[in-house]
């Protein structure tokens, strides 16, 4: 089972990721539309609203079946797995903070500025880059 759990995982994983990377991407350019161009704030808004329903079961695939690997290899034990379960925490409050981002440019109370997204959108690569470390090395 293991090897089809972890196909599984992998592929949700980059799938979600990619939606994880592009809808704050989305979230800049809807914070730099001038006030009078509805049009393109409109169009911006729609490609975020159907992102964020396409990358959602996304990343629900990769939650359950990166949860399931460590019941059928025997890792549940190990600090790595509750360190990288952390981190997946994190990416799901991260997924649910997008969403509730997405609602504030629907209701047009946007606060922040596109520098701040620029810099939000770094989070998962941070999270991914710590994960992959402890894939990878198992440090503990």
């Amino acid at each position: 089972m293991y090897p089809w759990f972890k196909l599984l995982h992998v592929f949700f994983i980059i799938a979600w990721f990619a939606g994880l990377f592009y809808l704050p991407r989305i979230y800049v350019n809807l914070a730099q539309v001038e006030a009078g161009n509805r049009g393109e704030y409109q169009r911006l808004l729609g490609m975020a609203e159907r992102l964020f329903k396409f990358m959602t079961p996304l990343g629900i695939g990769a939650v359950l079946f990166g949860f399931a690997i460590p019941f059928v290899t025997g890792w549940w034990g190990s600090g790595w797995v509750h360190t990288k379960v952390t981190l997946s925490v994190i990416l799901l409050g991260y997924h649910f903070y997008c969403y509730r981002l997405l609602v504030d440019f629907k209701e047009n109370r946007n606060r922040y500025s596109h520098k701040w997204y620029r810099v939000f959108n770094e989070i998962p690569v941070v999270v991914m880059a710590l994960a992959l470390y402890l894939v990878i090395f198992k440090p503990f």
